[in-house]
């Protein structure tokens, strides 16, 4: 079992260092266009150089599911689209949240809007997260491969086989105030599909629950790394490439202790 959290508030690296400090494994966060509480680029950046793995929740209104297919096809293609734009790799995980106390009478419109949204998301997995109605019901019509669970509507209830289990939302439903941020409690196993935006070589392998380094790749190795990437920085052909060999020179000294530079020489 590996120790993670979901909340609204975007975080910096500092305070998903906290976190991670503190023995959490993953910070679950909005993948959505726009908005306050989306996900962006440069916070995926922070959370992965903290150390912290991601996991991607698409929301943009708690009732969403009831458009069912139609709904499903428009979410699953805007959340695909978004998340290469922060740079979440293909065939990581992106779940898609039912975030009501779903009816019978309903269920088979939000089974339709989760198959949709898979569909549509193409190169990523696709996941749910909800009450165990809802769990138990997408794994019955294998609408997904991503089952995340909360104990809310689930009256006490706990399905078998999910890869995240939110067990607490604090007090009144607000989140657990932990470092100044308001935040859901999960804990998660098996094949999650979280992600990083570091190189996947300093990567802790998906599903581990295991003691995580604040820093997982050696000085000595990163710099050969780095020599590979400083060739392919002076070979590059525009600004952009060279900026982003810039950039990932600069995520591999930060994973092995090192200070960023302002040039990759």
């Amino acid at each position: 079992m590996a120790k993670g959290f979901d909340c609204a508030a975007p975080l910096t690296k500092r305070l998903a260092k906290q976190f991670r400090d503190d023995g959490y494994v993953f910070a679950c966060r909005y993948l959505v266009p726009s908005g306050w509480k989306r996900l962006t680029r440069a916070e995926a950046s922070a959370i992965s150089a903290s150390g912290l793995q991601i996991v991607s929740v698409f929301e943009t209104t708690a009732g969403r599911a009831l458009g069912g297919r139609t709904a499903g096809l428009t979410d699953g293609a805007i959340a695909a689209q978004t998340a290469l734009a922060v740079g979440q790799p293909s065939g990581s995980r992106i779940y898609f949240a039912v975030d009501f106390d779903v009816s019978p009478k309903q269920m088979d419109t939000v089974i339709q809007y989760i198959k949709a949204a898979g569909e549509a998301a193409r190169s990523f997995r696709a996941g749910v997260y909800g009450s165990v109605a809802v769990i138990e019901a997408a794994m019955a019509e294998r609408a997904c491969t991503g089952f995340w669970q909360t104990y809310a509507w689930s009256k006490g209830r706990k399905a078998e086989g999910i890869h995240i289990y939110q067990y607490d939302n604090g007090p009144k439903g607000l989140g657990q105030p932990i470092h100044g941020v308001n935040v859901d409690l999960d804990q998660s196993s098996g094949d999650v599909g979280w992600w990083s935006t570091l190189p996947a070589a300093i990567q802790q392998p998906d599903g581990g629950a295991g003691e995580v380094n604040d820093y997982m790749l050696n000085k000595e190795d990163a710099n050969k790394i780095i020599a590979f990437i400083q060739a392919a920085y002076m070979a590059a052909g525009s600004a952009e490439s060279r900026a982003e060999f810039h950039r990932l020179a600069n995520e591999l000294r930060e994973a092995s202790g090192q200070a960023a530079e302002q040039n990759i020489h």
